[in-house]
């Protein structure tokens, strides 16, 4: 661990900053290393969310572009995040975790402003823009794990539960800025500049890395990386509530993929117009940030239980968009499923860091990456043709029906409903 400015080396491995005053929600941020991690977890989130917005746009004003066309992009990053999702956990586990997420995000930036540039000059098409959207998917990927698995080893064991939900407070008010941002600039400057900028937020990112100075992975006995997989495949698979939860995510990210990206902006353009729909995005993630502020005072001992149970809220902003998609129903659904998701996520967190080894968690973390976004690219593809075939309402609606028989099969494995908080 690394010690604050104020206190010798040493001090936080030592557990010496053990009084009240380290106990609150604001501790964590006393640790320079915690501080630089956690400042550019959120500017990638803020880069990221924005992106989101304005790609979005970017693909549909494309020369008959359409949700399918926007499916198609948002697929091909996907497919690389799927693809590359294990390397970055071996990668983690083996070289300096700060090193690799600043080199992430300069190849982010690089990928950014080459999509920026064929928007602005009018050379895009949705081939270049997939293929832009591969190299930008490969970068998140090989960056996640080392992203998740840094926390740990920023503050002292007693805050780890503090440390996650601040730093996913920050991810979410990162997302909740993008998305405000993103349906603005599009509004104002076109998809174009506001995918500009993202270059250097990502250029950012990078530089706040920098100040992240904490000890590599242990080099230990290494071996051939398919066997590193291999003994990470075994801590994944060793606890059923790892990987069932794994398995719901793979549902939830593919339902919600589909619904609230893609069907998304096309019943927003229909309906409420662009700039609000950034506005209804953004709400899921101040409800997230609040979440969080909830998270870091207190959760139930059974804290995976609880998360779990209520990311059966993920179905709500489907239905108001299928049902009633006028900004009074979907602000309240958005900021619900953000409140919601947000205790999952600080439940879920604690839960992996506290019972898998350290130098095993990167690769653990690469296998919740593989199974929750390896769905997406199917939800993000299948969501305009099926809306096509059946309707967006019928679509929908039936993404949140599948959102709730995925809570309802996770909740009935015994290791999910009996996972303590230590």
């Amino acid at each position: 661990m690394t010690a604050p400015p104020d206190e010798p080396p040493g001090a936080a491995e030592a557990g010496t900053l053990t009084g009240p005053a380290d106990h609150g929600v604001r501790a964590p941020l006393r640790y320079r290393d915690f501080r630089g991690l956690a400042a550019g977890r959120s500017l990638m989130y803020f880069g990221n969310a924005l992106v989101t917005v304005a790609l979005a746009f970017a693909v549909l004003d494309l020369p008959g572009g359409s949700p399918v066309d926007l499916g198609i992009v948002l697929g091909a990053r996907s497919m690389a995040l799927v693809v590359f999702a294990l390397l970055g956990g071996v990668l983690a586990d083996r070289l300096p975790r700060s090193v690799i997420l600043q080199g992430a995000c300069g190849l982010a930036a690089a990928s950014q402003a080459a999509i920026a540039a064929s928007v602005l000059t009018g050379v895009a098409s949705v081939p270049l823009l997939a293929a832009l959207s591969v190299v930008n998917g490969t970068v998140a990927a090989v960056g996640l794990p080392a992203a998740v698995s840094l926390t740990p080893q920023t503050v002292p064991p007693h805050l780890l539960r503090q440390a996650n939900a601040v730093a996913r407070m920050g991810l979410m008010l990162g997302l909740a800025a993008g998305m405000s941002a993103g349906g603005g600039a599009v509004g104002l400057v076109g998809p174009g500049w506001a995918l500009a900028f993202t270059a250097a937020v990502f250029a950012a990112a990078g530089a706040a890395f920098h100040f992240v100075r904490v000890a590599p992975p242990s080099a230990g006995e290494r071996g051939h990386p398919l066997r590193e997989l291999a003994e990470g495949w075994t801590e994944f698979t060793a606890r059923p509530w790892v990987w069932v939860v794994v398995l719901q995510f793979m549902v939830v990210n593919a339902v919600w993929s589909g619904g609230v990206k893609v069907l998304g902006p096309a019943v927003a353009d229909a309906t409420i117009g662009r700039g609000l729909w950034g506005v209804v995005l953004s709400a899921e993630t101040v409800g997230a940030v609040v979440g969080g502020l909830l998270a870091a005072r207190w959760q139930p001992r059974r804290a995976l239980l609880f998360g779990v149970s209520l990311t059966a809220l993920d179905a709500l902003p489907l239905l108001t968009l299928g049902y009633a998609p006028s900004v009074p129903f979907l602000l309240p659904a958005m900021f619900l499923t953000g409140v919601a998701l947000e205790q999952f996520g600080v439940a879920w967190e604690v839960s992996v860091q506290q019972n898998i080894p350290p130098d095993k968690l990167a690769r653990v973390y690469s296998y919740d990456a593989l199974g929750s976004f390896v769905a997406l690219p199917i939800g993000e593809t299948l969501a305009g043709p099926l809306a096509a075939l059946v309707g967006t309402r019928t679509t929908l609606t039936g993404g949140a029906v599948l959102i709730g028989l995925a809570c309802l099969a996770t909740l009935s494995v015994r290791g999910v409903r009996t996972l303590t908080a230590r």
